[in-house]
């Protein structure tokens, strides 16, 4: 036995010098996102930030958790790296501002088989860009070097924010009433849903090249699907301070059928015009490639629409305004109406 080689950690395929260079390399990463409130350095054990409380009355804390899914198949496929993480933070930090709450902090997970640290740092530089758009500190992470449990070049994503509101001030829809209107702020295109159905369509039984511009299409395939999540963090937080907001809903998977009743009570149903907003090409693409029927589109794709608001008539059309002012595109795309029995929460009209 003392004539056999030392085994080694790297020997496994972990390679430890490597996560610290990592560590080191990311530093002004998560320096850019600080807020007055983090009173602790990248490298602890664990991220301390000091609420200040003062600044409200009955504070909640609200927490989500979500990652990227398949989409992270379109950056291996591209070796394009820098924008899945605005997709991590988005897919966070615009659930919880949809309860009216400012994010606070936000927590990444890299787990990959092989740690490349340039690579690493290239996802980095978009939750870093994320967390920026958001107003949120990145206050920590983990990254997972697991030989054998991923390919080779391949990683998976996760995050997690915690964000603030007066109990007060939460948005819960439950004061929606009948002829509340419904406005619709443009998505950036399929966001982070939508993926596997997409890959099928379009690079399965299409067989379309990423770096071909396909008719209807202003960009390559590649750039189209890559295209990062939009964060609507500061535009809503923006309006909430002016305007009677009585309900958010953040579209994901599930698509407007589904998110849309999240926030409605029960007696209550949106009708929603589906010629009121442009849909974005690539969700003609799809559609037509996949030969969907409406049903598909509306419950699988945002189909252009990334954010709903639920808002009083009077003040439709100033929302609209303050929207196009913070450089967001906004339509009126329907109302809301009286539920009977057991009829669907959404009509599409």
């Amino acid at each position: 036995m003392s004539d056999s080689k030392k085994i080694t950690y790297k020997d496994a395929g972990v390679d430890i010098e490597a996560g610290n260079r990592f560590v080191q390399m990311i530093k002004p990463l998560v320096k850019a996102t600080s807020r007055p409130e983090v009173i602790s350095d990248i490298g602890g054990f664990g991220g301390l930030f000091s609420l200040n409380s003062s600044k409200y009355k009955q504070p909640a804390l609200v927490a989500s958790t979500d990652g990227v899914g398949t989409k992270l198949k379109l950056a291996f496929a591209l070796d394009k790296h820098d924008t899945v993480g605005i997709d991590l933070v988005a897919m966070c930090v615009n659930d919880i501002v949809v309860q009216g709450a400012e994010p606070l902090f936000f927590l990444d997970y890299l787990a990959t088989g092989k740690l490349s640290p340039e690579k690493a740092v290239e996802i980095m530089k978009g939750i870093s860009a994320g967390c920026q758009q958001a107003g949120c500190a990145l206050l920590g992470g983990e990254t997972a070097e697991m030989p054998g449990m991923y390919l080779d070049g391949e990683y998976d994503l996760a995050g997690f924010t915690v964000g603030v509101v007066d109990r007060d001030m939460i948005v819960d829809g439950s004061s929606i009433n009948t002829d509340d209107h419904i406005i619709g702020i443009a998505s950036s295109g399929l966001h982070s849903n939508g993926y596997s159905l997409a890959r099928k369509i379009l690079l399965e039984k299409m067989a379309l090249p990423l770096d071909a511009i396909p008719a209807g299409l202003s960009i390559t395939l590649g750039e189209a699907l890559i295209t990062p999540t939009r964060i609507y963090v500061k535009s809503i937080l923006n309006l909430l301070r002016d305007f009677n907001i009585k309900g958010i809903a953040h579209i994901t998977g599930g698509g407007l059928l589904e998110n849309v009743p999240r926030v409605l009570p029960r007696n209550c149903k949106a009708i929603i015009d589906r010629k009121s907003w442009a849909k974005p090409d690539i969700f003609e693409l799809l559609r037509e490639g996949g030969n969907l029927d409406d049903f598909e589109m509306y419950r699988t794709f945002n189909y252009g629409i990334g954010m709903v608001l639920v808002v009083p008539a009077a003040q439709v059309e100033d929302i609209i305004g303050r929207l196009s002012g913070l450089n967001e595109c906004a339509y009126l795309i329907g109302e809301i109406a009286s539920r009977k029995g057991e009829e669907a929460q959404v009509v599409l009209s």
